[in-house]
């Protein structure tokens, strides 16, 4: 049995590792939007649809203002480790937590009873969620759930997709499958549940016609809208929020003005080492700042982006803990609801130097 852990556990770190070397963006204008009014939703032939907060009343009453950490099943199986954030969260005036339950293996990590996710061995039972939720909770910490959902490798081996590594939002198999695990974490009490990998592989040219994935995309968010009555954030490339993205010619199929009104909260990946453009990796309080005011005059939604807090490309002469209160800086000017932070192994030494380098503001600057 440790042997078996063990290699999962290594399989999961290279992984990680991988996705933190994929650019998460393409070429963008290097200036700043105008501070115009945001647009309404884009008009696509259809109706769009009620914004989400018509659907389910008093849903969204505790959404805003999180700032939190995320955490993968992998370190919250340890033995207290979970007791030991719960203190440094408090401790630091952090009110959130995002745990990974269905990660980007397919591996649901918790002993789920979705017949499906029994029968292609997904559910391993690394840690048991009810007792999870109650322990954050019971300290007054907003618990999320973060299902990684189309790129899932035991599913697609499963259903004969030929890559074996992704599904796609156009399969009903898959759209069921997520949405019953996505009921069954609803059940478990949790506070909101955040989707990451709605979308299509990044297998084409920017440039090119995709009509089929974002409807396929944005038909799963209303399916999923209906499912659910907690509320649901969403998980972005930071390339989403640029003024391109309008033009709906990025094979992913997300576009930010379709996908906003079936969510409540929108947290785009805006780490700066993923960037591509010297400028931008070179100084994350201007990319930050930027990648929200793009958004921000697109969408009027809560946005609570997800912050850079590993050691990758981090510009000469600045610490990781200042590069960290950077991004803050300029998620807290920009009006962001809150904001979470990003560590691939769930190593948040750093950013309790950080915030305790910012205890002259009372803590965690805050939203």
């Amino acid at each position: 049995m440790w042997g078996k852990t063990s290699t999962l556990r290594i399989m999961a770190t290279l992984g990680l590792l991988l996705w933190l070397a994929w650019p998460a963006i393409a070429p963008i204008p290097p200036e700043a939007p105008d501070t115009s009014p945001p647009p309404v939703a884009a008009g696509t032939g259809d109706p769009s649809p009620p914004p989400a907060e018509t659907r389910g009343e008093g849903r969204t009453e505790g959404i805003h203002g999180k700032m939190g950490i995320h955490l993968s099943f992998y370190a919250l199986s340890r033995p207290g480790f979970a007791e030991t954030i719960a203190e440094k969260l408090s401790e630091y005036g952090l009110n959130a937590v995002v745990i990974c339950v269905k990660d980007m293996h397919g591996t649901v990590g918790y002993g789920s009873q979705v017949p499906l996710a029994r029968e292609i061995g997904a559910a391993v039972p690394y840690v048991k969620l009810p007792d999870l939720v109650e322990l954050f909770r019971a300290r007054g910490i907003y618990v999320i759930a973060r299902q990684v959902l189309f790129y899932d490798p035991l599913l697609s081996k499963h259903l004969g997709y030929p890559d074996g590594r992704w599904v796609y939002p156009s399969d009903e198999r898959a759209v069921d499958y997520n949405l019953a695990i996505a009921r069954e974490l609803e059940a478990l009490g949790f506070d909101e549940i955040q989707f990451d990998y709605i979308r299509f592989p990044d297998d084409g040219e920017i440039g090119g016609s995709y009509p089929e994935r974002y409807a396929a995309v944005n038909a799963f968010l209303a399916r999923a809208r209906e499912a659910l009555s907690v509320p649901i954030s969403i998980d972005l490339f930071g390339r989403v929020l640029w003024p391109w993205n309008k033009e709906k010619k990025d094979p992913i199929g997300q576009c930010l003005e379709e996908m906003a009104p079936y969510v409540d909260v929108i947290s785009p990946m805006l780490y700066p080492s993923h960037y591509v453009e010297p400028e931008l990796k070179a100084d994350p309080y201007r990319t930050v700042r930027l990648a929200l005011e793009h958004g921000m005059a697109r969408v009027q939604k809560p946005f609570r982006p997800y912050l850079q807090a590993f050691d990758m490309d981090i510009p000469p002469g600045m610490t990781l803990p200042q590069y960290i209160l950077a991004q803050v800086r300029a998620a807290v000017e920009m009006g962001a609801d809150g904001y979470l932070f990003w560590n691939p192994r769930s190593d948040y030494t750093h950013l309790w130097v950080a915030l305790r380098l910012s205890r002259g503001s009372g803590g965690a600057p805050r939203p």
